[in-house]
């Protein structure tokens, strides 16, 4: 799989652009500035419907525009696939596939599978569970992006439960009703555990296959300096190592009732995958707060090779995205990172001074100006 050509409308900081890029590596450089991660950041959102960088949509449709477009033609197994996304702020994306509407934003999920590795990465290891929870539930979504349903659907049930709980527990510190109508709470639970088993099954059998990978990544990158594994770390007491489906509902739901009097109490949802962890560890250490600058770079880089990795053995020859890396890493890492991705059916770099990319991906050369992106090479 690789992406023929990017086509950019009101994205960004770009009123217009186009640019045809080549199967192997595609090195894009500029200045600070110029708008090398917006590119990257576009591809980002193709494949996961979300930025890497911003919680929200508006920030990426220009000041001044009403909505952006994304174009982005693929390649995969000789035949090539147009995805079109129209992103506008406060209101449901638009999609085309193809040229044909597609009737939800979501169904151009797995059209494009790609690996997107930036300097934000760094908060995988040292930021809260959420960028974790994240980082597991989009590799998800790539292998199966059915997926994508599941988490939304959990997210609503959430939404929708917590909504009731904080309604609840304003009446009764307002001196309203006794604690709120909490009547509809027991069906809240009944959907969340539903949906929360099917999205917590989905990620125990993701950390299962993705360990191996982490552990070999790490190894590659670090050179032999220590050993990295994985575990998820759920909020509910799981007594099975490998439960199926119909024993995470009733371990969900028994949770969800012995924590029923904190929930009320503090007004939202304390149970379910929406609180869980993915744990990292180098050696018998916590990765978090025990790991040097370069261990949790090269932890970092070993999650997202990892995912590479994962999607290949698959069957999915994903893009790999390295958005202004090399100048995080030291000449060794560099180089090993060359090496490891080097056969990649499609890298895309971006990097500020040329001479931090290493000989070994040195393919296409584009120059990113303001505004503009032309072949150099």
């Amino acid at each position: 799989m690789y992406v023929r050509r990017l086509e950019l409308v009101d994205f960004r900081s770009y009123e217009r652009v186009g640019v045809d890029l080549e199967p192997g590596p595609n090195v894009l450089t500029g200045a600070n500035g110029v708008g090398k991660t917006n590119l990257a950041e576009a591809l980002g959102y193709v494949a996961t419907l979300d930025s890497h960088r911003v919680a929200t949509d508006a920030p990426l449709v220009r000041m001044g525009a009403s909505s952006a477009v994304i174009r982005c033609a693929v390649v995969h197994d000789g035949r090539e696939l147009l995805i079109e996304l129209e992103i506008v702020p406060g209101k449901a994306n638009r999609a085309r596939l193809g040229r044909s509407p597609a009737r939800r934003a979501r169904d151009v999920l797995g059209a494009l599978r790609l690996v997107l590795f930036a300097p934000e990465d760094l908060e995988l290891v040292r930021g809260d569970p959420a960028e974790r929870r994240r980082y597991l539930d989009d590799l998800l979504v790539s292998r199966q992006p059915r997926y994508a349903g599941v988490r939304a659907d959990y997210e609503r049930v959430v939404k929708q439960r917590n909504a009731l709980l904080r309604t609840a527990y304003l009446a009764r510190k307002t001196g309203g009703s006794r604690g709120g109508d909490l009547s509809t709470l027991a069906v809240w639970d009944t959907h969340l555990a539903r949906h929360g088993a099917e999205l917590l099954a989905g990620r125990l059998e993701l950390v299962a296959a993705l360990g191996p990978h982490v552990t070999k990544a790490y190894d590659t990158v670090a050179a032999g300096r220590g050993a990295a594994g994985v575990a998820y770390r759920p909020s509910v007491e799981l007594t099975d190592p490998a439960p199926d489906r119909a024993a995470l509902v009733e371990a969900l739901t028994a949770a969800l009732a012995e924590s029923r009097s904190a929930e009320v109490e503090r007004g939202t949802t304390l149970v379910g995958p929406h609180r869980d962890d993915l744990v990292l560890n180098l050696g018998p250490l916590p990765a978090k707060g025990y790991a040097s600058h370069g261990e949790s770079w090269s932890f970092a880089l070993a999650l997202r090779l990892a995912g590479y990795d994962l999607l290949r053995s698959d069957g999915i020859e994903p893009v790999l995205v390295l958005d202004d890396v090399f100048a995080e890493l030291d000449a060794g890492r560099r180089e090993r990172l060359a090496e490891l991705v080097g056969g990649a059916s499609q890298v895309l770099v971006t990097c500020a001074v040329d001479d931090d990319v290493p000989t070994g991906l040195r393919g296409a050369r584009y120059q990113v100006g303001e505004g503009n992106v032309r072949r150099v090479g």
